[in-house]
């Protein structure tokens, strides 16, 4: 995993995510899933290119059983965008990258 991309925990999951002064987007994924190994590397590009306007991390779904379902988390991957604590958008499956980034955009533009 690059080292701008976060691995987001249960426990952290409140002082990481939802306090965080930025956009968050939280890639929910599990090491079994082909489309979420498809994504990653996306998702590690994103993180690069928007180092220090939004916080990227993953977050793996068989470690972490209690945030997943609180946000509805029925198929992974899942990608969620957090912003002043709450979703603002959400994005479900393996999607081209540029899919991903209008929601950024649109999520920093607001």
């Amino acid at each position: 995993m690059a080292e701008n991309v976060v691995e987001f925990t249960d426990a952290e999951f409140d002082s990481d995510v939802l306090s965080s002064d930025t956009p968050v987007l939280v890639d929910f994924w599990a090491e079994w899933c082909g489309p979420c190994r498809m994504i990653g590397p996306l998702v590690e590009e994103i993180a690069t290119e928007y180092e220090g306007r939004v916080k990227v991390g993953k977050m793996n779904v068989d470690h972490n059983p209690e945030v997943p379902p609180k946000y509805g988390i029925r198929s992974i991957p899942s990608l969620l965008v957090f912003k002043d604590g709450a979703v603002s958008d959400q994005i479900v499956g393996a999607v081209p990258k540029n899919n991903i980034t209008s929601v950024l955009d649109r999520v920093l533009a607001n």
